[in-house]
Formats: C-alpha cells, sequence, structure tokens
C-alpha cells in the first residue's frame, strides 16, 4: 500500500503546474503620484501632471522583469483647450514585479527625461496631485 501511494504521490507531483513564466500583468496598479490599467493589449498611465500609454501587451520574464514601449504625453496645466492636441513622445516602460508589488521606470528619449522609479501595488488606488 504504501508503495502505490508512494507511486501516486511521484505521478502527481510530476503533472503539477509548473511556475507560470511570462505572465501578463493586467490589471490595476496604484502608487504615490501614478496610476496604471493594464488590458489585454496594453494600457494607460497617469501621473501627477502627465499621461501616458502602454501600446503592447506587458507580460513578465520569469525573474519578474519586463519593458514595453507606448507614448508620454506631459500635461500642461489647467484645462485642456478645444481642438489643442498636447504633445505626445514615444516612451520605453521598463520594472519589474515581486508578487504584487512593481516597479516602474519610464525613459522619453525625445525629451531627455527618465521618469521614476514608482512603486505600485497591485489593486491599489493611485494617489495623484493633479496640475492647475
Amino acid at each position: 500500500m504504501r508503495r502505490l501511494l508512494a507511486l501516486l504521490a511521484c505521478t502527481l507531483a510530476s503533472c503539477a503546474t509548473p511556475p507560470i513564466r511570462n505572465a501578463p500583468l493586467a490589471g490595476q496598479w496604484g502608487g504615490e503620484h501614478v496610476g496604471l490599467d493594464l488590458g489585454a493589449a496594453g494600457g494607460r498611465l497617469e501621473y501627477d501632471c502627465a499621461a501616458g500609454t502602454i501600446d503592447a501587451i506587458a507580460r513578465s520574464d520569469s525573474s519578474g522583469r519586463f519593458t514595453a514601449t507606448g507614448t508620454h504625453t506631459p500635461g500642461t496645466g489647467g484645462p485642456v483647450q478645444i481642438g489643442v492636441v498636447p504633445a505626445s513622445f514615444p516612451a520605453h516602460y521598463a520594472g519589474r514585479v515581486n508578487g504584487g508589488i512593481m516597479t516602474l521606470t519610464i525613459d522619453v528619449p525625445a525629451i531627455g527625461a527618465r521618469i521614476g522609479p514608482y512603486t505600485l501595488r497591485r489593486g491599489a488606488q493611485p494617489g495623484l496631485l493633479r496640475c492647475l
């Protein structure tokens, strides 16, 4: 009987689901001065006085690191004027997820800016200060 139980345990262990690699980061993430909402096809970021997009699915590798491309749109303060399209620049997003915590840095080469790092929590609301 013990042999049968040992054989059954070994069989079940070999069928166990391996850890998820390259898992999607979809969901709502929030932190001080930043909010990120990721879906199946990309996402949207809000900062205190700016916004951004992630234009492709963001997935983490086996160590939790990820990269993505998108845009960064600096804020101008005050209301957005009708007919005025704000300037938007290509951006590179990079970070790491460890459990429900994400660190995120944004590089915007066209304006020579590195934004962050930010710390976000899965499911948390962002703590934003709006431009006036």
